[in-house]
């Protein structure tokens, strides 16, 4: 008897302290006891955690709005809400709204290891993205765009043995050897070499993996973060493991940096050795012998492991979504390589390479990289964010200080009143609103939101474009695709990840080419 009261204390406790919790929430604003959502949901994280877990929620998350409205409960104090207003208010420019817990799970328990992407705290993360802005800056990464070239080049050439092999394979592994050795190029001034053969080297694409699983999960349960961590790292399969595999990765690249820089003269000791592209750690490490106390070793290093988590995974999604949604569009496909062509007669273009500078001259371009960004954006949970002190009126009720909310990229984007018949893949609709509806296109704007909103943008958005921008006019132009299977299967850890991009290649006959 006393043994069975042991083991229902836990559940006990858990249970009183829910019910308690939202009586309190509830004492504090009465109105959101009205809001809709599941039963189970009012009472338990555990409803959020297990759709989190079946790796599906972004079309989870449009269901529900679709049952329950613009306000809907997924956990005890914690919303998702799809009203275009809340977009502002939650993300705008000098939002107050800090982000939420659940991005403790993507921290290493140590309170000095921060990074930029869970920082909850605005001030420190102001000042660090103010002090490294610069380097992710759109002109500042044209200096990188010969490291791009460079892996491009070896895309297409692996492309082209698929080609003569007639072998079927996953494009989207692809994609990604590529993104992961253009940010290794840009970030270290080397690639890691997963283009060489498409083998995920010393497991890095699976550590990256199962960072993104457990920071996901475990962020929906952060309490457990500092407990679990330690323990699991000493497992090669888990999350945990996997960050410190990365963490490891990044501090070697940093070590051999430094060795260099003592034993190699730098260009400016040399000034007739001809000046190479500076690789973003070269250029950190510049600016940390000029000033220590701004720019430090930890920044070297908290700067190199952001690019190496958040630089491969959702540069290969977007890749991944916008040649998914061509081929399964073959008129789009054809009205995008007419452009490509045009372009490419107009300029007497004799390089493989397509500029940055080229890609923005192509109007369709652009709008098909968007549309397919729209339909299929990397990130697929709510961006969580925490009421702040004095809390919020937010699409008609009131969020005492501390309560949860969050828009969804994918309920964002499929909006039926910005984006009508939001399921079709059209990219004509941005053409149209720029040339005869500046207010829609406004409003599409405001809404599209893949790389996030306000302070918080992805600092590495440009990265992405420019990665983006120069390899789908290339591949379109010189490749044809056929597809295994009409629809692909999706995992939604965190980021939205193709399972199944599974294609043939053929080359392009050339002599269709105007």
């Amino acid at each position: 008897m006393h043994l069975l009261i042991l083991l229902a204390l836990p559940v006990i406790l858990y249970l009183t302290k829910s019910i308690l919790q939202l009586l309190y929430t509830t004492w504090k604003s009465p109105s959101l006891l009205s809001i809709p959502g599941p039963f189970l949901a009012r009472f338990t994280r555990l409803w959020y955690f297990t759709r989190v877990w079946k790796g599906h929620f972004e079309a989870d998350n449009l269901e529900l709005h679709a049952r329950y409205g613009p306000v809907v409960r997924i956990a005890p104090g914690q919303y998702s809400i799809s009203d275009r207003a809340a977009v502002k208010t939650v993300y705008g420019t000098g939002s107050r709204f800090p982000k939420s817990a659940w991005y403790e799970g993507w921290k290493h328990p140590s309170p000095d290891r921060w990074t930029l992407f869970p920082d909850r705290n605005i001030k420190r993360h102001a000042e660090t993205r103010k002090r490294f802005s610069s380097l992710y800056s759109m002109s500042s990464l044209l200096h990188y765009e010969e490291f791009v070239d460079q892996c491009a080049d070896i895309f297409r050439q692996r492309l082209t043995e698929f080609a003569q092999s007639g072998q079927t394979f996953d494009l989207h592994h692809w994609l990604q050897c590529y993104a992961f050795d253009v940010i290794g190029d840009i970030t270290f001034g080397q690639r890691f070499g997963f283009l060489d053969r498409g083998d995920d080297i010393e497991g890095a694409m699976a550590a990256l993996q199962k960072v993104m699983a457990y920071g996901t999960l475990v962020g929906i349960y952060p309490e457990w973060h500092p407990r679990l961590y330690e323990p699991l790292s000493r497992f090669t399969s888990s999350g945990p493991a996997g960050r410190s595999f990365v963490m490891r990765f990044v501090a070697e690249k940093i070590r051999q940096l430094n060795e260099t820089r003592k034993t190699q003269p730098q260009p400016q000791d040399n000034p007739t050795t001809p000046l190479k592209t500076q690789d973003f750690m070269e250029k950190m490490a510049l600016a940390r012998d000029k000033d220590p106390e701004k720019v430090t070793d930890y920044h070297l290093f908290m700067m190199g492991n952001s690019n190496v988590i958040a630089g491969s995974d959702t540069t290969a999604i977007s890749l991944s979504a916008i040649l998914y949604h061509l081929l399964r569009n073959p008129a789009t496909w054809a009205r995008l390589r007419h452009e490509v062509d045009d372009f490419t007669a107009q300029q007497q273009q004799q390089q493989p390479q397509i500029t940055f500078k080229e890609s923005q001259a192509m109007p369709y371009l652009q709008a098909v990289m968007k549309e397919a960004i729209r339909m299929h954006a990397a990130t697929g949970l709510p961006l969580w964010r925490e009421v702040p002190a004095g809390g919020a009126t937010i699409s008609g009720y009131f969020f005492p200080e501390g309560s949860v909310v969050g828009v969804n990229i994918w309920v964002a984007h499929y909006d039926e009143g910005v984006f009508p018949d939001a399921q079709r893949f059209r990219p004509e609709r941005w053409l149209e609103a720029e040339s005869g509806d500046p207010a829609r296109l406004q409003t599409m704007n405001e809404m599209y939101m893949p790389f996030g909103l306000g302070s918080r943008t992805c600092l590495g958005k440009h990265i992405s474009i420019l990665e983006m921008s120069k390899l789908i006019p290339q591949i379109v132009r010189d490749f044809d695709f056929q597809l295994e299977k009409r629809t692909w299967e999706t995992d939604n850890k965190w980021f939205v990840k193709p399972l199944d991009f599974y294609v043939k290649v053929s080359m392009r006959q050339r002599e269709s080419v105007r």
